[in-house]
């Protein structure tokens, strides 16, 4: 053996499927899943390319992994409190987990075959909505609507050029404004003013939105 392969074989010796899936979500994190391959992961770990596909067959694989480990950082609904309460937790724990990955919101409902951690969060939602007096098709129903309002705030939320109220008044002051002549645009101008005066703070609008979908939801319990 040569002393490059021996030095690989040196190197490949340290992984395991946990640090390999652990790596991955750190790059990811960084810059995104569309660039994420096999190739630069290895290279990223010190490792020879195909001495990842011992742990992972594919990068298929390797994303239902680490989509798997995002669903373990989810805290599911308690089932000691009302469903509401207990929903109200586990989206707020969602879309504090997609902040911090958000490369997986979009893969969060794409991955067939589902690790265990995927599969156990999704039993324990629909555990509460079942034991909540919710029927299948309205458990489902609700499960859908919960879902489509965290993930589209997430996606969202990703996207804004600002990260805190502060950030959002210096933009509107600086940027927004000056583009909104208010005899064009008076509702506008109206709106703008009055938010930087309250220092309005758009994270807040996730538990106001939120709180409208469950209270939506609490009447069709017990419907079939």
């Amino acid at each position: 053996m040569s002393a490059n392969e021996e030095r690989q074989v040196a190197s490949d010796a340290g992984l395991s499927k946990q640090r390999v899936v652990a790596e991955a979500i750190r790059l990811a994190d960084r810059d995104g899943v569309d660039g994420l391959s096999m190739r630069r992961l290895a290279g990223s770990l010190g490792a020879g390319a195909m001495s990842l596909y011992h742990y992972v067959a594919n990068k298929d694989e390797l994303l239902d992994a680490m989509i798997d480990v995002v669903f373990e950082e989810i805290e599911p609904p308690p089932a000691q409190i009302d469903w509401q309460s207990a929903m109200r937790r586990e989206a707020v724990s969602t879309q504090r987990v997609l902040a911090q990955h958000p490369w997986a919101t979009s893969l969060m409902e794409s991955r067939t075959t589902p690790g265990p951690a995927n599969l156990h969060h999704r039993e324990a939602v629909t555990a509460c909505l079942r034991r909540a007096g919710f029927s299948v098709l309205m458990a489902t129903h609700a499960n859908w609507m919960i879902n489509s309002y965290v993930y589209g705030y997430a996606l969202q939320a990703a996207s804004l050029p600002f990260d805190t109220a502060d950030e959002l008044a210096d933009m509107t002051e600086g940027v927004y404004l000056p583009q909104l002549p208010p005899a064009e645009f008076p509702y506008l101008n109206e709106s703008a003013a009055e938010l930087v005066a309250v220092g309005y703070d758009p994270s807040e609008e996730f538990i106001f939105g939120l709180d409208l979908v469950l209270a939506a939801l609490e009447p069709l319990r017990d419907s079939v």
